[in-house]
């Protein structure tokens, strides 16, 4: 890793490119910066998905201790960008430092917390080695282990194995997870549940997404929703076959709302649609609302590429149905909960082995619809669009799965404050 720095550095560099938040405050990837008040609570969310499921933990952790002051970490601008607005007075975030032995002494040295929660999958061994060293003790909540993911680490056990036997507990998701973790050398597991069921959409997206559905002219909306880099091509020749059928009828013909996962790849996306001979309108064009002038093609357009950031549950709202990115394609899926908590319906591939209880538990309770390729999903989507009945039941289906599975907060907010606690005391 020492070896690697200055590549990793001037790869952040290239990156702010496109990207100009990962040219900020570069230094504190080394362990540098300015240093923070000790005793906070630091919790590392590395991306997007792992901020926003920390979201009801940190508010189950404020409301039990209402003074708590947090240092948060990311590792990716769009993690670190949706951290800001977490922050409250007294709190702090920065940079996580590379794995390296001096860059993690730095950081842990300027900071001093009082203990550290790891979100999801992100065990350094450098981090919990001088983490260990240095009396902080680790948690990992939320925690996911899959199968593939597991026999990764088993490659690299002389690293990972000491690292994760340095963790105070794993807050498991389910316990296939549980069992994973143990297995991978977890002296400590409890299985919490996903703290994904607790986020809450806001009622003002969702007002928005609900807003938006009156401009589509009553054209039915199909979502295909944080779309992958590999999928684009499959799905837009999936669809302009499939849009055949309402050749001439432009006023029925459904429209595809398509959100890229990464920003970075929103001009990409946008040409090749064009590519496709289909017409685009880019919500970034369409102001506060859609019916704004800013963008007259907008209501006849064949497609609405979501090029904006903290939006999805509008784009939920405004879909009839979601088609699930990732899952088409051997990346593993992504987050269904969000989707069924909008009460969207979800068509899925086969590849959701990174939230595969989640997939299963939403496929038994008939809020989710799984098929084996693009062009199926394509077919199941336009068919649930022409199936009124079906839909209504599955939109039922999906509020009452997300909120059966609630609760996971309060329990890891527990074990954590039990951690620091017994450290403590100890």
């Amino acid at each position: 890793m020492r070896l690697l720095t200055p590549l990793l550095i001037g790869r952040l560099w290239l990156r702010a490119r496109r990207e100009p938040l990962y040219g900020h405050a570069v230094a504190e990837r080394l362990g540098l910066g300015a240093a923070t008040p000790p005793g906070a609570l630091w919790l590392h969310a590395v991306s997007l998905g792992e901020t926003r499921a920390a979201e009801p933990l940190i508010q189950a952790l404020r409301a039990a201790h209402p003074g708590l002051r947090l240092l948060l970490t990311s590792g990716t601008a769009t993690g670190r960008e949706t951290a800001t607005g977490l922050l409250r007075d007294g709190d702090a975030q920065r940079w996580l430092p590379i794995d390296t032995p001096g860059a993690v002494r730095r950081f842990l040295q300027r900071h001093r917390p009082a203990i550290g929660v790891l979100m999801e999958t992100e065990v350094w061994p450098v981090l919990q080695h001088e983490a260990a060293r240095a009396g902080v003790p680790m948690v990992i909540a939320n925690a996911r282990l899959s199968e593939r993911s597991l026999q990764k680490a088993h490659r690299l056990d002389a690293l990972m194995r000491p690292a994760v036997a340095t963790l105070a507990v794993a807050l498991a998701q389910t316990e296939a997870d549980a069992q994973r973790l143990r297995v991978a050398g977890a002296p400590q597991v409890q299985v919490s549940g996903n703290l994904k069921f607790d986020l809450v959409p806001e009622p003002a997206l969702l007002a928005r997404g609900h807003g938006w559905r009156g401009a589509s002219a009553g054209r039915p909306v199909v979502l295909a929703a944080s779309w992958r880099e590999g999928e684009d091509e499959p799905l837009l020749s999936a669809w302009v076959a499939a849009m055949a059928r309402w050749q001439g009828d432009a006023a029925r013909r459904p429209r595809l709302l398509l959100v890229p996962r990464h920003p970075q790849r929103f001009d990409e996306v946008a040409a090749m649609v064009q590519a496709h001979g289909l017409s685009l309108s880019r919500r970034s064009g369409w102001g506060e609302e859609l019916a704004s002038p800013a963008d007259p093609g907008a209501a006849g357009a064949d497609v609405w590429l979501g090029d904006s950031m903290r939006e999805m549950p509008a784009y939920y709202a405004l879909a009839d149905v979601a088609l699930l990115g990732g899952s088409f394609a051997p990346l593993g899926g992504q987050n269904l909960i969000e989707a069924a908590a909008c009460g969207c319906p979800v068509v899925m591939g086969p590849h959701t082995f990174n939230f595969a209880e989640a997939a299963a538990l939403a496929e038994q309770a008939l809020a989710a619809q799984r098929v084996t390729d693009l062009v199926e999903a394509v077919q199941a989507a336009v068919a649930l669009v022409d199936d009124s009945r079906r839909r209504t039941e599955m939109v039922t289906a999906s509020k009452a799965y997300a909120a059966l599975h609630q609760g996971a907060a309060r329990r890891m907010a527990e074990a954590v404050m039990q951690v620091l606690a017994s450290t403590r005391l100890g």
